[in-house]
C-alpha cells in the first residue's frame, strides 16, 4: 500500500473515473475533483481514507492554487497530477460561436495550465513529480465538424510538449496521453452540440454527426484498460511524451502522419525556395 497521491481532475465519469478507481485499486491514495458536493461524497465512498474529493470547477482560475495548496497541506505531496477534466464540442466553424470557442479554451487549455502552475512549484521544489495531460487522438490529427475542441487539444498538445523539456531537468516528467474513441460519455451526454444553420455543410457534417451518436455507448475502447495503461505509464521509469490509447487512435494517427509525409514530398520544392539566395 503505497503513500503515493495521485490528483485527478475530472472523476465524476468516463476517463477519470475509471483511473480512479484503478489507481485506488492499486494502492494509491487519489484526490479527485467533483462540481457538487453529492459527487465528492459518493466518490469518497469508493474507499474511505484513500479517496479524497474536492469540489473545483478548473475555470475558477483564483480557487486552483488554494485548492492545490490544501491538496498538499492536509494530505501531503502530489506525486502525480492528472489533468482529465474537459469536454467535447461539436460544430462547424462556421455555424458555432465565439461564445463556445470561448468556453472550450477556458475548460480544456487554460483550466489546465491553471491546475499545472498551482502543482509545479511543489514538484520542483521536491525535484520529483508526474504530469500526464489527457488531450486526444484529436490533438494530433482533425476531422470535419469538431474544430474547436481539436483547437483545444492541440494547444494542449504544444504546451505539454515544451512543458516537458522545460521541467525534464527538474525531475518532473510530462506526458500527453491521446486516447481514441472510449466507452465514455465524451460522445454522450457530455457532448456540446451546436445546432444546424447553413445547409452547405450539410454532405460533409451529418453523416459525421450521426455516425458519433450511433457509436456512443458502443465505443471500442475499454476505459478500465486505459486506466490500467496510464498505470504503467506512471511506473515507468522512462516515460514518453506521449502516449497514444486504441488501436483507432494508432491508426487514424499514423494516416495522418504520412498525408503529412506525402504533402511535405509534394511540396518540398516549394517549401526550401524561401531562402535568400
Amino acid at each position: 500500500m503505497t503513500q503515493e497521491i495521485v490528483f485527478i481532475t475530472g472523476v465524476s465519469s468516463g476517463l477519470g473515473r475509471a483511473l480512479a478507481k484503478e489507481a485506488l485499486a492499486d494502492g494509491y491514495r487519489v484526490v479527485g475533483t467533483v462540481r457538487t458536493e453529492s459527487a465528492r461524497v459518493e466518490f469518497e465512498k469508493l474507499q474511505p481514507g484513500r479517496a479524497f474529493g474536492r469540489l473545483l470547477d478548473v475555470t475558477a482560475i483564483d480557487e486552483v492554487p488554494r485548492v492545490v495548496a490544501q491538496i498538499e497541506a492536509d494530505l501531503g505531496p502530489i506525486d502525480v497530477l492528472v489533468n482529465n477534466a474537459g469536454y467535447g464540442h461539436e460544430g462547424t466553424v462556421e455555424e458555432s460561436s465565439m461564445e463556445e470557442l470561448r468556453r472550450q479554451f477556458e475548460v480544456n487549455v487554460f483550466g489546465v495550465v491553471a491546475v499545472i502552475k498551482a502543482a509545479l512549484p511543489f514538484m520542483r521544489k521536491r525535484r520529483r513529480g508526474r504530469i500526464i495531460n489527457i488531450t486526444s487522438m484529436g490533438g494530433l490529427i482533425t476531422m470535419p465538424g469538431v474544430a474547436f475542441y481539436h483547437g483545444s487539444k492541440f494547444a494542449l498538445e504544444g504546451i505539454s510538449g515544451s512543458l516537458a523539456k522545460e521541467v525534464k531537468g527538474l525531475g518532473i516528467a510530462v506526458t500527453a496521453v491521446e486516447p481514441g474513441m472510449f466507452r465514455t460519455d465524451w460522445a454522450g451526454r457530455s457532448l456540446v452540440r451546436t445546432g444546424r444553420s447553413i445547409p452547405d455543410y450539410d454532405a460533409v457534417f451529418d453523416p459525421l454527426r450521426a455516425a458519433r451518436a450511433a457509436r456512443s455507448g458502443n465505443q471500442p475502447g475499454d476505459p478500465a484498460k486505459a486506466a490500467r495503461a496510464m498505470l504503467t505509464l506512471m511506473r515507468s521509469k522512462n516515460p514518453p511524451e506521449h502516449l497514444l490509447l486504441g488501436p483507432d487512435a494508432l491508426a487514424y494517427v499514423r494516416e495522418g502522419l504520412k498525408s503529412f509525409e506525402r504533402e511535405m514530398a509534394e511540396w518540398e520544392a516549394v517549401t526550401a525556395s524561401t531562402n535568400f539566395d
